[in-house]
């Protein structure tokens, strides 16, 4: 047992509706998640960003913030604090990730070119489509793996990058993206050793690499506990270590910022932010559409998040929650990541083609037994390629993200009550097929109907 170092002291009402009642909202909603009403969900399990707790420093901190258009303090107190974590000089603030990974592809990518990665999740894949590139999975193949132990299933296969730059040419790879941890592979951590090789590899082609640190905290608190050369270095020093492999870094500040909005680019280029900063101005503001109050909360957010103690915890809380499923036999993601519960829907629903969305399915079930909401991780995310074949996934997950420091042992209980529940009736369930699908980003607004 790990005790949290906090208390929560803010109490939110939930319920759960009727069986009759979550049956009219899923049919309602096309059966997408996105569109359930939250006042229909007991636990919100969708995501893990912007959904945590802030806390009363966060609170008090925002009540003190400087709304002034030009020369805030609240903007030089986050630009300090991120410049402070993350060895930056400059910072663009922006709403959230996805318009910092907007502006930053605009920039950095071109028609026609191939941006490398571990594996990009949904918004940085579709952002590099959409500036016409091609988003390269990169990751080693452990991570295919669901039931294989290994510490480090997020890290760059070094050969398969190699292979990409020679197959493509230097000229077509405008940078090399590291996602730490891998969200899309069942949220695995990449090691220092691995990011320090593929700094060697981009400084020898001479091609940048950036970091996206939505969660690189518990990315960070992973390498101390799991990398033996880095086990007596402090949190911040190993953030330190990991920042000096990296050109800069994007972040959603709603991750690991312990914010309910906000998103930066980090990095040290003057010339890049120049160019980054004015399409910025252009597009989201002066300062980049966030209110001082955020700018605040970003700022004690990010210190925050890399106490060990309060990371002991979180990564402590998230394997409490897998080791009760694999108890009862239920198929996850191993090992445990450090923000979320990744169900291998593929292996629980066996019967349910790829085509047919087995994550997807499972998650429409965890909600229609016990009013959890979920997402899929798998084919339905991944979307189609240029050509609008469907893209089939390697791994067909169902996430569980659990939202910092919001829901208690016994909601997690209860979910795995609800997971044996929907596992011991399986092979009843069915798959998905569309009513409605849009080009980009298709599990926001899709809109879908059970197979008979």
């Amino acid at each position: 047992m790990v005790v949290p170092n906090f208390r929560i002291k803010e109490v939110e009402e939930i319920r759960l509706i009727s069986k009759e009642e979550r049956e009219k909202a899923i049919k309602k909603a096309g059966y997408n998640q996105f569109f359930l009403n939250s006042e229909d969900v007991l636990i919100d399990l969708l995501t893990d960003s912007g959904t945590g707790a802030i806390s009363k420093e966060q609170y008090s901190a925002s009540k003190k913030a400087d709304e002034s258009y030009a020369g805030r303090t609240s903007a030089r107190n986050m630009e300090e604090t991120i410049n402070d974590i993350f060895h930056s000089k400059y910072v663009i603030p922006t709403p959230q990730g996805r318009g910092a990974e907007y502006i930053f592809n605009q920039i950095m990518t071109s028609k026609g070119q191939v941006v490398p990665g571990n594996i990009h999740f949904d918004t940085t894949r579709a952002h590099i489509e959409y500036a016409g590139a091609i988003g390269l999975d990169c990751v080693v193949d452990d991570i295919y793996d669901t039931e294989k132990e290994v510490d480090f299933k997020g890290n760059i296969d070094l050969d398969k990058l190699k292979d990409c730059i020679k197959k493509y040419g230097r000229e077509n790879i405008p940078y090399i993206l590291i996602t730490a941890t891998c969200n899309s592979g069942g949220g695995q951590p990449v090691s220092l050793e691995n990011m320090i090789k593929t700094r060697e590899i981009a400084n020898e082609y001479k091609i940048p690499l950036f970091l996206d640190a939505a969660r690189f905290a518990e990315n960070a608190y992973f390498i101390k506990e799991r990398e033996k050369t880095f086990k007596n270095q402090t949190l911040r020093g190993i953030v330190f270590l990991m920042m000096l492999q990296f050109d800069g870094c994007l972040m959603s500040a709603k991750k690991d910022g312990i914010s309910n909005a906000g998103g930066f680019i980090a990095l040290n280029n003057k010339e890049l932010y120049d160019k980054l900063d004015e399409l910025k101005i252009l597009i989201f503001g002066f300062n980049g559409g966030l209110p001082g109050t955020t700018q605040e909360i970003i700022s004690k957010g990010l210190r925050e998040a890399i106490d060990e103690d309060y990371l002991r915890y979180r990564v402590w809380e998230i394997k409490y929650f897998g080791d009760k499923l694999i108890e009862n036999n239920i198929p996850i993601v191993k090992p445990t990541g450090g923000h979320a519960i990744y169900l291998d829907a593929a292996k629980i629903l066996s019967h349910i083609e790829k085509k047919n969305f087995p994550g997807h399915a499972l998650a429409a079930e965890l909600y229609l037994e016990g009013g959890i909401r979920s997402c899929e991780i798998g084919s339905l995310l991944r979307g189609r390629d240029k050509e609008g074949s469907d893209g089939i996934s390697r791994l067909e997950l169902t996430r569980l993200a659990i939202p910092r420091r919001v829901y208690s042992l016994e909601h997690l209980d209860y979910c795995v009550d609800i997971i044996k529940k929907v596992y011991e009736r399986r092979e009843n369930i069915r798959g998905f097929e569309f009513e409605f699908e849009p080009k980009r980003l298709r599990h926001f607004k899709a809109r879908f109907k059970r197979l008979e």
